[in-house]
């Protein structure tokens, strides 16, 4: 799991908001996935509800951090197979995007990911840039592979999906803030600007989840931690890509981390033809938009 590529800003104030927030209201923060968590609850029980969310977070995290040696995910990239269901439904999505993506957002590849995590963070001075993929199969909870996966792109849109879950329930609503992967934002959503001005790029109010990608915040001499497969390269094509998604958080996640590998074009039109998401791609200051991405602006 990584630090957070763009930092987006939440808050409510409607009157829908001071209506749940009379009957209760909750806060917590948090560092989880490498990066800051914030969760919110409004309406009944809401101080339980986001200590459940919360512990949910880090339990998931524990499991599912490929560079904690003690995680599900470590131990299936050392001895090539795992049992857990929560590795296992990451890898069956994992694959599923392989195949509607046409192999860029691709977990095989488990090496070339963590050797530039690695570079990125002054932990070696070379990246080999061997593209060799693993195999992997999927066998109810059963994950085996030959080699190490690349679970990162999926893991944390998971984690807040899950803590996510935890807030539901009649009477309340909120949010979970991963690092500016939010589940079902309660709130105006800001985009924050990849070249360091203080406007927003725009400010998003959408039931939908919303993820954002883009290597100006971690690179090191122009290697970035997005990767493209099929190209052989080892950064990425935009300065910003913000993915606003129906299904759930780990699907703007993965969305946005393929669209951010893409040329423009190429990435507008995969997202055009994605059912259920719309996207903003920024490229050395232009911006390039999804038919309906407006829908979902402020």
């Amino acid at each position: 799991m990584h630090r957070p590529r763009i930092r987006s800003r939440l808050g409510d104030s409607t009157p829908k908001h001071r209506l749940y927030a009379t009957v209760g209201e909750a806060t917590t923060s948090f560092d989880c996935c490498d990066t800051t968590f914030r969760i919110h609850a409004d309406g009944v029980r809401a101080e339980l509800a986001c200590e459940r969310a919360k512990d949910t977070a880090l339990r998931l995290e524990r499991q599912l951090d490929a560079f904690d040696e003690s995680s599900q995910v470590a131990r299936l990239n050392r001895s090539g197979r795992v049992t857990n269901a929560h590795v296992a439904r990451i890898v069956r999505r994992g694959l599923e995007y392989y195949e509607r993506t046409n192999g860029v957002f691709d977990i095989h590849h488990g090496t070339i990911e963590h050797e530039l995590k690695a570079y990125i963070r002054g932990d070696c001075s070379t990246v080999s840039e061997t593209f060799d993929p693993s195999s992997v199969a999927v066998d109810g909870d059963t994950v085996t592979t030959d080699g190490p996966l690349d679970c990162n792109g999926l893991a944390k849109g998971y984690i807040v999906d899950r803590a996510h879950a935890e807030l539901s329930g009649l009477g309340r609503r909120g949010f979970v803030d991963g690092g500016g992967d939010i589940a079902r934002p309660t709130g105006p959503v800001g985009i924050e600007s990849p070249y360091g001005t203080e406007t927003n790029l725009r400010v998003l109010s959408t039931p939908w989840n919303v993820a954002t990608s883009g290597g100006y915040r971690r690179n090191r001499d122009g290697r970035e931690h997005i990767y493209n497969p099929k190209e052989e390269r080892t950064r990425s094509h935009n300065d910003l890509v913000t993915v606003v998604a129906r299904r759930d958080c780990m699907e703007a996640d993965a969305l946005a981390t393929t669209l951010a590998a893409l040329r423009p074009e190429d990435a507008i039109r995969l997202a055009e033809d994605w059912d259920g998401a719309e996207a903003l791609v920024v490229h050395q200051g232009v911006f390039h938009e999804t038919e309906g991405f407006d829908e979902h602006v402020r």
